[in-house]
């Protein structure tokens, strides 16, 4: 790529490559010299992953198969952010949490089965799940942080459903353990990792 692509900036993971071309037609035609290139080295990139994707947002308004594209568990694709200076609305092109990584990191969190478990306090389950969270944090949370609200729904809700089991007068109102868990959330907002960030208002 240094050789013989210079200008095209490009990034590289492991197995997972990005190259930012400035035309469709450089695109295609660095895909045609790359798949030449991995087939010098007994290699072939992945048919369906490997694809030109058009970066469409408020300045590039073309159409295109494909304008989006997911890389390193991030999604990226045009979306509304607020400017920065007048905080009007417009389409960029940008990053947040995928929703592959998303479903990943429920799927983590329903096998810890901490709604299950009624011998832990809730400082218990915070010191079980808090590590874990912190880390999706500081990864998936960098861009587009809201992004990340259908994770703390679902954490909040298997601690109501936890609530429910673990203490017998909350068993028959999913409301009232709610209502619970806000009040905790309330006294003690930095016991789980993703209140403090203010996902402190979805419990029922």
């Amino acid at each position: 790529m240094t050789r013989t692509y210079p200008k095209a900036l490009w990034s590289r993971y492991a197995d997972d490559g990005l190259v930012h071309c400035r035309s469709v037609k450089e695109a295609q035609e660095i895909k045609l010299a790359l798949e030449a290139r991995f087939a010098e080295c007994g290699l072939q990139m992945h048919p369906a992953k490997t694809k030109i994707v058009y970066c469409k947002d408020a300045n590039r308004t073309g159409t295109h198969d494909h304008t989006k594209f997911t890389f390193l568990g991030y999604e990226f694709r045009g979306r509304y952010v607020k400017a920065s200076k007048t905080g009007n609305l417009f389409t960029g092109f940008t990053a947040a949490v995928s929703p592959a990584a998303l479903t990943a990191m429920r799927q983590k969190a329903r096998r810890l089965n901490y709604r299950n478990r009624t011998d832990l306090s809730l400082q218990g389950i915070a010191s079980k799940i808090n590590p874990i969270l912190r880390g999706w944090i500081a990864y998936y949370g960098r861009f587009q942080p809201s992004a990340m609200g259908p994770l703390y729904r679902y954490i909040n809700k298997s601690l109501v459903a936890w609530v429910r089991r673990k203490y017998k007068r909350f068993r028959t109102s999913k409301t009232r353990a709610g209502a619970f868990l806000q009040e905790v959330s309330r006294k003690c907002p930095h016991l789980f990792a993703h209140w403090q960030f203010g996902a402190t208002g979805v419990f029922a």
